[in-house]
């Protein structure tokens, strides 16, 4: 049991260091420039998603019948918010039911592990990942109608999640010379974000695609 006292004591850790920077949020948002507080109440933010997503996994694997203890459970199937699916000359794609959140400093942990988690599900029910090793372009496309949207400016959005997640597993890094990103939006009832992968001398094909009837049954799910 010594290794999960140490994971709840690292916890436990991450839990009073998210309690701290909410108390200096409190304290000091009379006070605090605008930046200034946007920026600590991201860091807050992470803090809080980082202790989450620690006592998720250590709750996996101490899953009751998985065995002694470090031994990570199969967990069932299940729709987290999104799938994945392979388009057209093995392009990624992945479509969350959800909109990219708010962030300016900090990528949000949350959004990272649920697309991690997406493509581990796709691989235990026997998908294989396409790997685009000599560089690749990364489109996010929101679909999203007039009242859904939150976020009005591109350089806001937390889109660098994206690519954290992808980063080392479907393209090696997402330096300059080896990633591309795009940022579109449309107009939808969808509400959500479409994320495709595609090398990087196949991008005009892409484009060239995404206003055809095949992306869009895509996007819409059929």
């Amino acid at each position: 049991m010594s290794g999960f006292i140490e994971d709840m004591a690292r916890i436990q850790g991450l839990v009073e260091k998210s309690l701290s920077q909410a108390s200096v949020c409190a304290n000091g948002s009379g006070t605090m420039n605008p930046q200034k507080l946007q920026r600590t109440l991201e860091e807050t933010l992470e803090s809080f998603e980082q202790a989450t997503m620690e006592l998720r996994l250590l709750a996996e694997r101490n899953a009751p019948g998985v065995g002694e203890y470090g031994k990570h459970p199969i967990i069932p199937a299940r729709e987290v918010t999104g799938y994945v699916s392979i388009l057209e000359y093995s392009w990624l794609h992945i479509a969350l039911k959800t909109l990219l959140p708010h962030c300016r400093f900090q990528a949000p942990g949350w959004l990272s592990d649920t697309i991690r988690r997406l493509l581990d599900d796709y691989e235990a029910l026997g998908g294989t990942i396409p790997r685009f090793r000599d560089g690749a372009v990364l489109f996010i496309d929101e679909r999203s109608n007039l009242e859904g949207r939150h976020i009005y400016d591109q350089d806001n959005k937390g889109w660098k999640a994206v690519s954290n997640a992808l980063k080392g597993r479907v393209f090696p890094d997402d330096d300059q010379y080896s990633l591309g990103v795009a940022l579109l939006s449309s107009r939808s009832e969808e509400n959500r974000t479409h994320i495709t992968v595609v090398s990087a001398d196949e991008a005009g094909e892409f484009l060239s695609l995404r206003g055809c009837a095949y992306i869009k049954d895509i996007y819409a799910g059929l």
